[in-house]
């Protein structure tokens, strides 16, 4: 009896694997405040063994992006122009990070396709309310899965196949003043 509940207990568990895709573990954020992204890798691409390489295509707005550094694996950012310049700490800044990568360093260090992991990027949200939709391209020993699909409309993810990880953005706190 044992066996048969285990044997169940993995086909769901390889079930719900198989439908996962690459989430931020805090979901929700408030408008205008640094937040750190938190994306969440729970399988390898399918066929694949493992994940060598995440990239996260920032949306517009999120700005003054950090990654993380993973002990294994080279980190990169690719900067480009902004349309709408804007200003920090008393500096213009006309070009920002758009997109942050992640690369195993070699297959020792890449990611078993069972296992799971976290890469982590923090930057300061747009001011306004709404939804942020960060694209994440996993690249496997084989194959890779382009987590970019975004709803037409609204904020749901049901139907999509390879949804992008999505951050609901609600208001601000009110401002506190502390003596």
């Amino acid at each position: 009896m044992f066996w048969i509940r285990l044997v169940g207990a993995s086909a769901a568990l390889l079930s719900a694997l198989a439908s996962a895709h690459v989430t931020l573990e805090q979901p929700q954020a408030a408008a205008g405040s640094a937040y750190k992204a938190v994306f969440k890798v729970g399988h390898a691409c399918a066929g694949a063994t493992a994940t060598t390489g995440i990239t996260v295509r920032l949306p517009a707005g999120f700005r003054g992006a950090q990654p993380i550094p993973k002990a294994g694996w080279t980190a990169r950012v690719q900067r480009a122009p902004l349309a709408v310049p804007y200003e920090s700490h008393g500096r213009r800044i006309t070009e920002d990070v758009v997109e942050v990568s992640w690369r195993a360093n070699n297959a020792d260090a890449a990611l078993p396709g069972a296992f799971y992991d976290e890469f982590t990027v923090r930057g300061t949200l747009p001011a306004s309310e709404g939804a942020l939709w960060f694209k994440v391209l996993q690249s496997c020993d084989v194959g890779e899965a382009d987590w970019a699909e975004v709803p037409a409309s609204g904020t749901s993810t049901e139907g999509l196949k390879a949804p992008a990880a999505r951050l609901l953005l609600g208001p601000a706190p009110a401002a506190v003043h502390v003596h």
